[in-house]
């Protein structure tokens, strides 16, 4: 008789948990984010495997999230993830600039004309002086 409610709740929390990956899959998609790199890697052919590769990732990352898997890896990888984790947060947040046009926009208003790229790159310098302050103080 107790395992029914158990059943209710697994099913109810993969179903919520593929809602939320889903729709934020169908975000990075529907805002042009997957062809925009395709375009950039002149890789256009191989736009239907990023799109699985998307849908995959959050298959896997909503499971990873639900599940008790525990596994050892060197201390090193750590830092590897933390890398890639950065570049992809940071690759996306330029992305999604871009599409909506945010950094046009934003230099039209203020005048500025010239050294666009150094504003780009003082932009990445604080998000990783940032990052590295935040982890540097133990996750306060």
């Amino acid at each position: 008789m107790r395992i029914l409610p158990e059943i209710l709740l697994i099913t109810a929390g993969l179903s919520l948990g593929f809602f939320i990956a889903s729709g934020l899959v169908a975000l990075v998609i529907g805002l042009g984010l997957v062809t925009r790199y395709a375009g950039i890697t002149k890789t256009a052919g191989s736009l239907r495997f990023y799109e699985c590769c998307c849908m995959a990732g959050a298959l896997f990352g909503d499971l990873f999230s639900l599940g008790t898997f525990s596994f050892s890896l060197p201390s090193w990888t750590a830092g590897v993830f933390w890398l890639f984790a950065g570049i992809y947060l940071g690759s996306w947040i330029i992305a999604l600039g871009e599409v909506v046009n945010l950094f046009s926009i934003l230099c039209r208003r203020i005048g500025l004309t010239r050294g666009l790229p150094f504003v780009i790159l003082c932009m990445a310098a604080g998000k990783i002086a940032g990052s590295l302050y935040y982890f540097a103080n133990g996750f306060q």
